[in-house]
């Protein structure tokens, strides 16, 4: 049986999500290995949420530009690398798009079998100022030289990957709808504590509070409506920016009791600096809860004002389509149920694993 090697160092949120849809789907098709760093946001037993037959392997990979450190994870990489020898290479997120190309091309793999998904390009972080993101676009630049496919997880991460490469598609992120239902059947949806306050709307989003995912903003549009509740579902390094009085930190739990949250929000909102394509958007949008996101690459791909959601620039945006969708039952109502056709028919996990096993068989031969 060929094999597949996936490389991630961001193994938690929204990539883990990714990789436990992907590889649900392959493990009748390849042995698959991961090799992983942990992350605060992985979860324990993470082992449990993939499928038995996957071999998993640790190596550290640093967040950050630590030469040292970075040049000491990519010898471990290059060494694992050598050893699982595998058929295809596919690697996710900057740092491990980074080492793995340049492990890949120093071990002398076949570089037409390496794909990288970057999840959201590094010189795209708002955050960042214009010297760092020209920085990092170079760096990304020059690792697109040793080769290798990219894969955008949207249509705006795909144009931006042509700026680097010609050798790239789009495939669009994709939910297990039947898994999710599956879960929802586990739970009880009319939780007494769901809800305490059933007279206050209540807004939220999932992620980890950290700088891409602009708690701060978060933190404003609460204070705009201190008669609303706010739910923020993770933990993250920035919590102590969210210091609305009216904000719960949920800290993070198990996937059954996240999808149990999210159907308890009335409007979910993503205030993200930047993004690839967030799962958690796809499934608040699936669990038909109206969205209300930032002007970033990703979320734009998938939520249309007035269509199926509203897509903001400032603050203001936000108060505003909040205001809307509050006072106007029979727009809310519209776009549920527009939002839960578009994940139908586009943002399905039938459809991304099919188009991720054709780009392997295509590779391997």
């Amino acid at each position: 049986m060929k094999k597949i090697v996936y490389v991630v160092e961001a193994f938690g949120s929204g990539v883990y999500s990714f990789l436990t849809e992907l590889t649900s789907g392959l493990t009748n098709d390849y042995d698959i290995v991961i090799i992983y760093s942990l992350r605060k946001e992985t979860p324990d037993n993470f082992e449990k949420d993939f499928n038995p037959k996957i071999k998993f392997v640790k190596i550290d990979m640093c967040r950050g530009l630590n030469p040292y450190k970075n040049i000491k994870s990519l010898f471990q990489l290059r060494k694992m690398l050598k050893f699982e020898d595998p058929d295809i290479i596919h690697l996710h997120s900057s740092k491990a798009g980074f080492l793995g190309r340049i492990a890949s091309y120093i071990n002398g793999f076949d570089m037409n079998k390496v794909i990288y998904n970057p999840h959201g390009f590094s010189f795209l972080q708002k955050d960042k100022s214009s010297l760092k993101k020209k920085f990092f676009y170079r760096l990304e630049k020059f690792a697109a030289k040793f080769g290798g496919c990219i894969v955008g997880c949207s249509q705006s991460e795909y144009k931006e990957a042509l700026k680097l490469s010609s050798n790239c598609i789009n495939i669009n992120n994709g939910i297990d709808t039947s898994k999710i239902d599956k879960l929802l059947n586990q739970v009880n949806l009319e939780s007494p504590n769901e809800k305490t306050n059933k007279s206050r709307a209540i807004i939220g989003t999932v992620g980890r509070i950290c700088r891409q995912k602009n708690p701060e903003l978060f933190n404003k549009i609460a204070e705009s409506f201190p008669n609303y509740n706010f739910v923020w579902i993770g933990d993250g390094e920035l919590k102590d920016k969210l210091t609305s009085p009216n904000i719960s930190i949920i800290g993070w739990i198990e996937r059954k009791q996240v999808l149990k949250k999210l159907l308890s929000l009335d409007i979910y909102i993503m205030t993200s600096l930047w993004e690839g394509l967030p799962i958690s958007l796809l499934e608040a949008m699936y669990l038909n809860k109206v969205c209300i996101v930032s002007n970033v690459e990703g979320n734009k791909d998938v939520v249309k004002s007035d269509v199926n959601g509203y897509v903001c620039n400032n603050l203001n945006d936000f108060i505003k389509y909040i205001k809307i969708i509050v006072n106007n039952r029979k727009l809310y109502n519209n776009l549920i149920e527009n939002s839960k056709k578009n994940i139908d028919e586009n943002f399905n996990v039938k459809n991304m694993i099919n188009e991720y096993k054709n780009l392997y068989y295509n590779k391997r031969m």
